[in-house]
């Protein structure tokens, strides 16, 4: 049995900034519904897709990080939820949900199962498991708690606070009793870092001409933890405004318009005078707190102690967009493509 196999290809290297026509969505192409005998590898339907900021890092021909680039020509990959059709593989059985790597296409051939995780299905929308759930939740409950270190009663900055990342930070630390203030690029985003998400207030960097007096207003008495997730001018606002022995957790850069020519950094100075420790980190230096990471925020989730926004795109053919949406600050919350529906 064969089946149409849409997919979103990735047309060549790039410098700068994505666009929607460095992807193409393909139509016509057949794949046959079965698993090669022997392969141990298994046949996926993919269900939804995530797009995240780390990506557009593998669009480069830049072979000297963590994560190799994406092959042209061929289909973007990224995590996924996705439901096995067919299986050669006695872990993986027909039927099953799981999370993992995937290719950005309605099938998918599966052949590495290092960090694939098979879903419960339970009450939690199976699409939480690519973001409340998934790695940029897991980054958020490392990044602050590991990377952070924090205490009650501390005063936090989040970066991109309605994002996939931020929203989640920011929500840990006030239920930890820290005074959380977000920033964000739209009246939109500041209404729902207020409302929804419980922060204790917000701001929107593009109506702000200074920085550092904009953090100045919002934190009169400095800021203990920055969670990082945009770089550029507000991180060198932060570091005029941090406090002695502040933290400051670097998760993203998502303001560096090229990432082959970066812009720099003015006043790292304030490093050395207020000993500020800052860090890089990926969420996979953590892996080994991910099953505690689950059972906290599962916990907490079903106890209406935090929320989750998402922002969901249907079908592929929207996923050039919602992909270069990321970039511009166009998805409001975790960004998300339902290639197909559960049933």
């Amino acid at each position: 049995m064969e089946a149409e196999n849409k997919q979103v290809i990735f047309k060549g290297f790039i410098e700068g900034t994505p666009k929607e026509t460095d992807l193409q969505v393909m139509a016509g192409i057949n794949i046959k519904l079965k698993a090669p005998k022997g392969s141990g590898a298994f046949l996926v339907k993919n269900l939804y897709l995530s797009c995240d900021p780390y990506m557009r890092g593998r669009m480069r021909d830049f072979r000297d990080s963590y994560i190799p680039p994406f092959v042209p020509g061929k289909p973007l990959e990224g995590f996924g939820v996705s439901q096995v059709v067919d299986s050669d593989n006695p872990s993986f059985k027909p039927g099953d949900l799981i999370s993992g790597i995937t290719g950005w296409e309605e099938y998918s051939l599966i052949r590495r199962t290092e960090q694939l995780r098979k879903i419960k299905q339970d009450d939690i929308p199976l699409s939480f498991h690519l973001g409340l759930l998934g790695m940029p939740g897991f980054t958020a409950y490392a990044g602050f708690n590991e990377v952070c270190s924090p205490k009650k009663g501390e005063y936090v900055l989040v970066s991109a606070a309605s994002g996939a990342v931020g929203q989640l930070v920011g929500q840990l630390a006030k239920l930890l009793g820290c005074h959380v203030v977000g920033s964000s690029g739209s009246s939109q985003k500041v209404d729902l870092l207020r409302n929804k998400l419980g922060f204790d207030d917000a701001f929107n960097y593009k109506e702000e001409p200074d920085l550092d007096a904009a953090l100045k207003r919002y934190f009169p008495q400095g800021i203990d933890i920055y969670f990082d997730n945009v770089g550029g001018e507000m991180l060198d606002a932060a570091l005029l405004n941090m406090r002695i022995h502040g933290r400051i957790a670097v998760c993203g850069m998502v303001s560096e318009k090229n990432l082959s020519d970066p812009g720099g950094i003015h006043n790292l100075y304030n490093l050395i005078t207020k000993r500020i420790r800052m860090q890089g980190f990926l969420q996979s230096d953590y892996l080994h707190l991910y099953p505690r990471f689950l059972e906290d925020v599962i916990s907490l989730y079903k106890q209406g102690k935090i929320v989750y926004i998402e922002d969901m795109n249907e079908g592929l053919e929207s996923a050039p967009s919602a992909f270069v949406g990321l970039f511009s600050g166009r998805n409001i919350g975790k960004q998300v493509i339902r290639v197909a529906r559960y049933e």
